[in-house]
């Protein structure tokens, strides 16, 4: 079995050459100006990451309504890699209510550096620069804190009742802020949770935070509470506030409920029979132990990859030089380029080095009947080539054999998939993780049907990458890999996790086969730590998995 761990942990260069930590970065900006005279701005802020000279967005804040110094609640978590320079753009919008695209929004300003500066100075302020690099009136601030061995994370949910009622016609719509008290007495907001309209008895959604960046670690330390009574114009009325620690909180994790006063000092002072204005109350509390890609790896989960060729008529006729199937005698084309660079990858975390591989859109042997899932070997029954170059080989003799067609269906792939990862997901071990690899050279005709298998596949131990071959406009593609925003079904069912990469090969054209293969598989570690620990499985302990792996023979 020494193999497999060796190759996985050479091929996990790519993933992380020495990431040194995890940084958590905290975004606030000042003196946003009004570019509207008659309201404040909606301001958001777009982080982006160079990568091959190219800036890709990596995440971004949420919207907050009417202000303009907005101390934003996301924390964006980046590895740190000390040997890489790491640049970061920062970019502020103003999104119209109307519409939470970046497209309709109007850009504010942007800031450069890079993580090491951040890290290095804790702490970095700079002025937004306008179109133009322009100064404007607005600065943008960054905070950095290190994880340092603790990873693990809290996930609360709170409530309340009798909160004072503040709105004239309707009920208070509360919100709740948590600030972590800092040993310089300073104070760093920890999380704002959204907003309950109109209900004095709220029940706030359940959220999860490092324990780093709820308490640094420390169980006894202050945190200050805030309640607000959210108010469209941003000037927030003052509920009540009360302090806690984690260590209160901890209550909550055997069941019971936790709760505090939330007192509002000057009615305190003011009024004779001041009680409180409200109860807070923190129902849950679990405490969510965060495992590594290695040690689902070393645990012996093995990553299933599958691969999906897009044979339709739109990419031209194998025969003529101008196809993106040509198969030149010298020359691999785009096709086989990105399977190789990415399979080679993939082919180490998988120790029979089989992989199933389908193809979609063509009419088939016998009858040319269009198949959207057939066995690019023809052996429905056996779809598995051995190897990258068991794959390759498959692919250069089916093409002669097909009649190029349509339509760009890829849902019944990725539901073929998916069947297979919900079988794997019932055993409830870290056995198994699938990724389907998805080469289109265009536009996809399905596209409902492919929201709602990639909503249903977010519940499963599965990723999806999908490679666009050739230079077809490839925006659709872009709304499935949930950076953008949060996929939804038709019928608006959200994903429960971001399980899509899209990326154009045009991209890496020039790059080495390398740059597009972590590019690529970038998020995978991630996605797999995330399915397990959402479903609270622990990685095996390797020596576990060597006796269940040798008595099953």
């Amino acid at each position: 079995m020494s193999n497999i761990y060796e190759s996985a942990a050479n091929s996990l260069g790519l993933f992380n050459s020495p990431c040194l930590t995890k940084v958590e970065l905290r975004v606030t900006c000042k003196g946003i100006s009004d570019r509207d005279a008659l309201s404040k701005p909606d301001p958001c802020v777009v982080i982006k990451m160079q990568s091959h000279g190219q800036w890709l967005e990596v995440d971004r804040t949420e919207v907050i309504r009417s202000c303009i110094n907005p101390t934003f609640s996301k924390v964006f978590t980046l590895d740190y890699y000390f040997e890489e320079v790491q640049r970061l753009r920062y970019e502020l919008y103003d999104i119209s209510s109307n519409y939470n695209g970046i497209k309709e929004a109007d850009f504010l300003g942007a800031m450069e550096c890079t993580l090491g500066q951040i890290v290095s100075q804790r702490k970095l302020s700079k002025a937004l620069l306008k179109q133009g690099n322009t100064v404007g009136k607005s600065s943008i601030t960054i905070t950095a804190e290190e994880l340092s061995g603790n990873d693990d994370y809290v996930e609360l949910s709170f409530s309340a009742r009798k909160l004072d009622d503040k709105d004239f016609f309707s009920k208070s719509d509360p919100f709740l802020e948590i600030f972590r008290v800092n040993d310089d007495s300073t104070q760093q907001l920890v999380h704002r949770t959204e907003t309950v309209m109109n209900n004095l008895n709220p029940v706030w959604q359940t959220f999860k935070v490092s324990l780093n960046s709820l308490c640094s670690g420390d169980h006894n330390r202050i945190l200050t509470c805030k309640v607000w009574d959210w108010d469209s114009n941003g000037k927030h009325d003052f509920i009540g506030e009360f302090e806690a620690t984690f260590k209160e909180m901890r209550g909550a994790m055997d069941g019971r409920q936790v709760q505090w006063e939330c007192i509002n000092p000057k009615y305190k002072v003011k009024k004779k029979n001041y009680k409180n204005s409200g109860i807070v109350i923190c129902n849950q509390c679990k405490i969510i132990k965060m495992h590594s890609f290695l040690d689902y790896i070393m645990g012996g989960c093995q990553i299933q990859f599958t691969v999906a060729i897009d044979f339709t008529a739109s990419n031209g006729d194998p025969k003529n030089s101008c196809s993106l199937h040509y198969i030149h005698p010298y020359q691999p084309n785009e096709y086989l380029k990105a399977l190789v660079a990415v399979g080679e990858i993939c082919q180490d975390y998988d120790s029979d080095k089989m992989f199933p591989a389908f193809g979609f859109g063509a009419q088939i042997p016998p009858d040319f009947k269009v198949s959207h899932d057939f066995a690019v070997n023809f052996n429905e029954d056996n779809p598995e080539c051995a190897g990258i170059q068991g794959v390759v080989e498959a692919y250069q003799n089916c093409l002669p054999k097909i009649q190029l067609y349509g339509p760009t269906n890829i849902a019944p792939i990725i539901q073929k998939v998916a069947h297979s990862a919900s079988e794997e997901m019932h055993t409830k071990e870290a056995m198994q993780y699938f990724i389907l690899l998805i080469l289109t050279d265009g536009v996809i005709t399905d596209m409902a049907d492919t929201r709602e298998a990639i909503v249903h596949a977010s519940q499963l131990p599965m990723s999806i990458i999908i490679v666009g071959v050739g230079n077809a406009d490839f925006s659709d593609m872009q709304m499935l890999d949930g950076d953008d925003g949060i996929l939804r079904s038709p019928k608006g069912e959200p994903v429960l996790r971001d399980i899509v990469q899209f990326v154009p090969f045009r991209n890496f054209k020039h790059a080495t086969p390398a740059a597009l293969a972590k590019s690529v598989l970038a998020e995978v570690p991630n996605q797999v730590v995330d399915y397990y620990n959402s479903k609270g499985i622990k990685p095996k302990c390797p020596s576990e998995f060597e006796s269940s792996r040798t008595f099953g023979h």
